[in-house]
């Protein structure tokens, strides 16, 4: 549909950026922090790991100041759970509470939102040792922490998401389960105990704040059939049940949906649901939904004869494809990235389109970005002019989007500033903001404006 006049955003519309704490903070065995999965994170030869990152945990004040300038409404950040309590469960480490503290108050004295995510794929490792997820312990271990971080900042924090990409945790496991990746069957196992692990956040964050907004952010993107053909339909119907609304029917029906309860059935992969499980899922209704994109994906009808499960292109540790379900397939319409991610604007207005039509919730791009090569030039800038026309195209898709009638309540691109890449470490850079160091080299880990970071600050001037 062609619009005369676009709706133009509001005033009050959260234009902000995002990051994570293991792949941002740095100082990941100070002041008093336990390890988490992601500090036993082995890199590939000539990556680097999460020891050091951006050092966000000590140049915290000078990053705001950077927020600031930028002209930012909101900051999307997660928590690091072993910060505050080392070993997942009991004893509250001081300083990590005081790091969150000086971070919300610093962002708070600047006019900027803290959207903040509980669980960003940093397992204490304590709890990993004991089970992880797969024990029903880290559930109750969540809900403890969950309960110490809305006494500490539910004061000051409006809006909260439990747990950042739930389903890439389960679909692409490896990265998670440092020395052994689980069974299906354990992997949906977990995924029941994350959900539980949600629910009673959500509802602790109900009663003792119920003035605040919670909801999950999941890593959600349309998906298209290969061709017209009905077996194709059905593929990319299955994809997007399996894949995507599996968790956000649970988050916003507390359900399985019957197509994924019958697939897992036929796989034999069922979880355990104790009395009261769902009881507690259906009460559990999140505010809002945060939304992660950053391409579709196209499919086509499964062939059944186990070649449906392939390496996604760009990115060798990414399988794509359920045997027996659909398989992946090329969609000729789109351009790649420098790493070999598709790349689909339009897309992001059907995935809003598909999700606010289905749970009618407010929706917030939680994070959405290009990862490139960029490098310094001879005169000392980044001129990233890639980054600037990807999020130009987006944003001017997500407009569209709130003229189709979707209530679209802030855009969080990925990322504030450069951070690790799991897999590429800082060849694959993110950020408004460059951090120079290099994958052995820190340097003295200076930040340095990009073009992009100038560009977006006229935009949310506008």
């Amino acid at each position: 549909m062609h619009y005369k006049q676009l709706k133009p955003f509001p005033k009050d519309f959260l234009w902000g950026a995002s990051t994570s704490a293991y792949q941002v903070e740095g100082a990941f065995d100070e002041d008093g922090k336990g390890l988490s999965i992601q500090d036993l994170h082995t890199p590939p030869q000539g990556i680097t790991d999460f020891k050091v990152a951006s050092d966000h945990y000590h140049k915290m004040k000078e990053d705001v100041q950077l927020m600031a300038d930028l002209g930012l409404k909101a900051y999307r950040f997660s928590i690091s759970w072993s910060r505050v309590l080392p070993n997942g469960e009991g004893q509250i480490n001081p300083k990590g509470i005081q790091f969150y503290n000086d971070l919300l108050n610093e962002l708070l004295a600047h006019g900027i939102e803290p959207i903040v995510t509980m669980y960003h794929f940093d397992l204490p490792l304590e709890l990993y040792k004991k089970g992880g997820w797969t024990s029903r312990s880290t559930v109750q271990a969540f809900e403890e922490y969950a309960k110490i971080l809305f006494e500490n900042y539910g004061d000051r924090v409006r809006y909260w998401l439990t747990i950042n990409e739930q389903n890439c945790m389960i679909i692409h496991p490896n990265a998670m389960n440092p020395g052994k990746v689980p069974s299906q069957k354990e992997l949906y196992q977990q995924n029941h105990h994350m959900f539980l692990a949600s629910a009673k956040a959500v509802t602790l964050c109900h009663e003792m704040y119920p003035e605040s907004k919670i909801g999950p952010a999941p890593n959600i993107t349309a998906i298209y059939a290969e061709k017209c053909d009905p077996s194709d339909v059905i593929a990319a119907e299955d994809w997007e049940n399996i894949r995507c609304w599996l968790y956000l029917d649970m988050a916003v029906h507390g359900r399985y949906n019957s197509f994924v309860w019958s697939y897992l059935k036929e796989k034999g992969w069922t979880p355990v649901i104790e009395e009261g499980d769902m009881e507690l899922l259906k009460n559990a209704k999140a505010d809002f939904i945060g939304v992660n994109y950053y391409a579709t994906a196209t499919v086509a009808a499964s062939k059944n004869d186990g070649t449906d499960r392939q390496a996604r292109s760009g990115d060798q540790q990414i399988m794509v494809g359920e045997e027996g379900v659909y398989r992946a397939a090329i969609n000729p319409y789109l351009e790649k990235t420098e790493f070999g991610w598709l790349v689909d604007s339009i897309g992001l207005r059907v995935t809003l389109r598909r999700i606010y039509d289905r749970y009618h919730l407010p929706l917030l791009i939680t994070e959405n970005g290009l990862g490139a090569y960029d490098e310094l030039s001879d005169d000392g800038h980044v001129h990233d002019q890639y980054r600037i026309d990807y999020l130009e195209r987006h944003f001017h898709q997500a407009q569209l989007a709130m003229a189709d009638g979707v209530d679209l309540i802030g855009y969080c691109p990925w990322a504030f500033i450069d951070l690790v890449s799991t897999h590429q470490g800082y060849k694959k850079r993110y950020g408004f903001v460059y951090v120079d160091r290099d994958e052995e080299d820190l340097k003295e880990l200076k930040r340095i404006k990009k073009d992009s970071y100038f560009w977006y600050k006229y935009f949310i001037k506008q």
